[in-house]
């Protein structure tokens, strides 16, 4: 493998990783703050997706399909945390996960009901389209490069939002203890709703994002959803910064086993074996690096608790 494709892959990792950070910070922030076990968190990045390709196709604008999705996002978030997510704070977390189970099946067939069943596409926005030359002579996407650049000042917002401001000192006290701060005063029912509508934007921004890469249609929320879950579990529950660190390194993992284990097992198998073995052993990897960390930090590498 060339040196130069060995580069664009690691680019491509960082930024998978980076749109798998939007995902799982907002479902960290709700599980480490809350409590709640959120299946339909993918659901919401399901909607930014289709909001983003909705409003682009009707004005022509990427941008503000962009804006529409993080908008539309962080509303649906909003509205289903006061009138579902907020009776299963108090209830045990088989009653969390059949609830959002069902908030899944109820947007995936709204969504279907109001699109169709067919994919939709978004285009690159022009401004965005085409390559750059990166040093060494490498050709990378400009607009990937966009997206991991969005991904990195999304973190450091979101580290200087939880760091730095008094919204920031809420969430991590709601997080230690819940019912100390309502004491003091704080409304604790508005700073669930807010940290809701906060996950729920970066997974509608994530939606919008990644939706010019591969094709918007309905149950794309899913299998990131597993992923997030998995980067929260490396990382730590409730911790941003885990989430951060998880996200990369099961970016980088996924992207980096699909291209190196074919080539690794194709210096001694054959083409087609060696093909077949590889992208299976790929699919595991980042299963096989959760369980490594769990054996060698319970609690995830960041984690304040098991």
């Amino acid at each position: 493998m060339s040196t130069i494709l060995l580069i664009e892959q690691l680019l491509n990792g960082l930024q998978s990783g980076l749109m798998l950070f939007l995902m799982a910070a907002g479902l960290t922030l709700v599980f480490g703050v809350m409590g709640l076990i959120n299946l339909a968190h993918g659901s919401l990045y399901m909607v930014g997706a289709f909001a983003c390709a909705g409003v682009a196709a009707a004005t022509g604008s990427f941008w503000l399909g962009l804006a529409a999705s993080i908008a539309a996002a962080a509303a649906a978030g909003a509205i289903v945390e006061v009138a579902v997510i907020r009776r299963l704070y108090a209830r045990d977390h088989l009653d969390q996960v059949l609830a959002t189970f069902a908030l899944i099946l109820i947007f995936s067939e709204g969504t279907r009901w109001l699109y169709g069943s067919f994919p939709l596409y978004l285009n690159v926005p022009p401004s965005l389209s085409g390559s750059v030359t990166l040093p060494g002579g490498i050709q990378y996407s400009l607009f990937r490069l966009a997206i991991i650049g969005a991904g990195l000042a999304v973190a450091v917002g979101l580290f200087l939002l939880i760091g730095k401001t008094r919204i920031g000192v809420q969430v991590r006290a709601g997080e230690a203890d819940r019912e100390m701060i309502a004491a003091l005063g704080v409304d604790i029912r508005r700073l669930y709703t807010l940290v809701f509508a906060l996950g729920a934007a970066l997974a509608g921004m994530a939606g919008a994002l990644v939706g010019t890469i591969q094709s918007v249609q309905v149950g794309m929320g899913e299998p990131v959803l597993i992923l997030a879950f998995v980067v929260i579990v490396i990382g730590g529950i409730g911790s941003i910064k885990g989430a951060l660190v998880g996200a990369l390194l099961v970016g980088l993992t996924d992207t980096m086993g699909r291209v190196l284990l074919p080539s690794i097992f194709g210096l001694f198998m054959e083409t087609s074996a060696a093909t077949s073995v590889g992208a299976a052993l790929a699919s595991m990897a980042i299963y096989i690096l959760m369980a490594l960390v769990l054996i060698v930090k319970p609690g995830g590498l960041f984690g304040a608790r098991a």
